[in-house]
Order: structure tokens, then C-alpha cells, then sequence
């Protein structure tokens, strides 16, 4: 009888068995009575020596963020930390560029560390349609949607980026913009950038408002200084604009900067409404307009889902949490 027998015959992973034969926390009462049970029935005894291995094994929990710039992201990894630690598991954080490859760069990483599971914060569904059938152990998509990727072992929890973006560009119409730039990300890349760029484009023909992305459509990376470049560049094909939805309120931050320079007043020459409610809108000249994301809420629920999934053997959750319009200074009604 083994820990993989345990494990087997109780209905609960490895990692769970072995929380248990080790008296740790961070296992519900139902799993560890069946474990209990299964153990007893066999008269099972853990090898010390084993048991001493094990121990030199970190074993934990990987949260994989792509962009080192993005402060949604960061606000988010933060609380995270924290609820990883109160349940007693090591905590590994990741920063990759915002265009690598995060699944090859999570096989790697699963076959460097003995990992119980996986959060990542950021996504492109392709490299998931690709390669996830590799993995083997329980992950979250955080702020994307699996939901139609259909692996057993792949939850998620995010905003509905489609819905959210087209109600944006649908509330500068509502005052009487047409002539509306976007700054957005590289769309073949990322899927919160795809799915916001579809979300712009409903907007704008089921309002019939010409949208030329040659024109009205710069995409950068989701930071501050690339905000600013690419709103420079937005400037250069697109003088005439009366406002700009930003993918991300960090690009937006940047893109005020941008228009100052160019020596536009904000919101009377120019409106522009950002994306995520992170607290630096808050405190912007003039306070920033934005769609929210409720980002604790996804935060909370993705650890509860990847925790169920390890400890329990949970089956993949998909959930959608709700957005809201934040008004700010940033925007005002069109004048020309």
C-alpha cells in the first residue's frame, strides 16, 4: 500500500493524502475523515524516511503573471499571496513578458518543482488549445474564461471583457462621440485584448459608427510609458479624435500624459475611459473614468476554486463576476 493507493482508493490527490499523513492544515474535515478511514482499513504507516524527502520538496501553489507592469495584476497577486500562505502552502510567483509563451513556460516549471497548481494572470488561448492536454495538475485562468476549452482540469474566473468594452465605447456614444480612438493590445496574442477589440467593434456597428483599426486602433503593451507612446501614435493618425477608451486604465495613464503634451485639455478636448478600477484613477488630474473590474472577488473565488480542485478533487468552475461603470472627470459630453 502506497500513497498513490491512498490516494486511489479515497478519491483525493496525492497532495491532499499527503497533507493529511502529515497532520497539515488546509484540508477539509471530509476529506481528511475519508483518508483517515482508507488508512486505518490498511493499517498504513508513513516512512519516516520518506516522509523526510518530502519535506525537502517545496511543495506549493504557482501564480504565473504576464507583464511586469501591469498594476490590476499586481493588486491582484498580493492578496493571493496571502491566501495561499493562511492555507499553509508555498506560494511561487512568476513574471513573464506579456507576449511569452505561459504554457511552455508552465510545463517547464512543473517539471523544475513539485507544483499542486497553477493561477494564471493572463492568457492566450491558443497556447492553451495547444498544449494544456500536458498538464496534469488543477489550474485557473484569472480573468480569462476556459469555459470553452473544455479540459477537466482547467477552471476560470474573469469579467465578461467583451460585454464590458462595448458598454465603454457605447458610453462615450452616449455623448455624442464618433470620432473614438482605441488603445488596446496585441489581439493574436492576448485574450483580454481580443475580446475587448470585439467587444469595441459590436459598439461601434451596431451604432453605425465607422471603425477603421488601421486608423482608429493602437496596440501596445499594458503599461504606463507604452499608454503614452501609443497614444502619441494614435495623435499622428487620428488629430481630429473626441475620445479614446484605453484597454487598461495604466494605458490610460499614460495616454494623459500623452495628450497634455500635445496640448489637449482633458475631458474638454479630448475624453478617454480606462478599464480595471485599479486605485491610481483615483487620484489622476482629472480623476479617471473606467469600467471596473470587481478584482477581489476574482481573486478570492480563483484560490477557493484551485484549492477545491487540490484538496478535493474538484471538477473545473468557469464563473463570470459582474463590471460597473466608475464615473470620473475624464469624460464629458462632445463639443465638436
Amino acid at each position: 500500500m502506497t500513497i498513490k493507493d491512498i490516494a486511489r482508493e479515497s478519491g483525493y490527490s496525492v497532495g491532499t493524502v499527503s497533507r493529511v499523513l502529515n497532520n497539515s492544515e488546509g484540508v477539509s474535515e471530509k476529506a481528511r475523515k475519508k483518508i483517515t478511514e482508507v488508512v486505518e482499513k490498511y493499517h498504513f504507516q508513513l516512512n519516516t524516511n520518506a516522509k523526510h524527502l518530502k519535506k525537502q520538496r517545496r511543495d506549493g501553489i504557482a501564480i504565473i503573471i504576464k507583464g511586469t507592469q501591469n498594476m490590476f495584476f499586481a493588486s491582484m497577486v498580493e492578496q493571493m499571496q496571502g491566501m495561499i500562505k493562511q492555507k499553509n502552502y508555498d506560494c511561487i510567483i512568476c513574471y513573464i513578458n506579456e507576449y511569452d509563451n505561459e504554457l511552455e513556460y508552465a510545463l517547464q516549471l512543473c517539471k523544475d518543482r513539485q507544483l499542486l497548481g497553477i493561477l494564471f494572470l493572463g492568457s492566450n488561448e491558443a497556447h492553451f488549445r495547444q498544449h494544456f492536454s500536458q498538464m496534469s495538475v488543477p489550474c485557473v485562468l484569472v480573468t480569462n474564461s476556459a469555459k470553452d476549452l473544455g479540459y477537466d482540469n482547467l477552471s476560470s474566473v474573469g469579467t465578461d471583457d467583451i460585454t464590458a468594452a462595448k458598454f465603454a465605447v457605447e458610453h462615450l456614444m452616449s455623448l455624442g462621440h464618433r470620432r473614438i480612438g482605441v488603445l488596446g493590445g496585441k489581439i493574436s496574442v492576448s485574450a483580454a485584448a481580443f475580446l475587448r477589440y470585439e467587444g469595441c467593434k459590436k459598439a461601434f456597428s451596431e451604432h453605425h459608427v465607422d471603425f477603421d483599426p488601421d486608423i482608429q486602433y493602437e496596440s501596445a503593451y499594458f503599461s504606463i510609458s507604452d499608454g503614452y507612446y501609443a497614444m502619441m501614435r494614435l495623435l499622428d493618425k487620428m488629430p481630429d479624435l473626441t475620445a479614446v477608451f484605453a484597454m487598461s486604465d495604466v494605458m490610460a495613464v499614460g495616454a494623459i500624459r500623452a495628450l497634455h503634451e500635445r496640448g489637449f485639455r482633458i475631458p474638454e478636448d479630448v475624453s478617454i475611459i480606462g478599464f480595471d478600477g485599479i486605485d491610481i484613477g483615483n487620484y489622476m488630474i482629472p480623476c479617471l473614468t473606467t469600467i471596473r473590474q470587481y478584482r477581489e472577488k476574482i481573486a478570492s473565488r480563483s484560490i477557493e476554486i484551485l484549492l477545491n480542485c487540490i484538496e478535493e478533487s474538484g471538477t473545473a468552475v468557469h464563473e463570470t463576476e459582474p463590471f460597473s461603470l466608475v464615473p470620473g472627470e475624464s469624460v464629458c459630453r462632445c463639443s465638436r
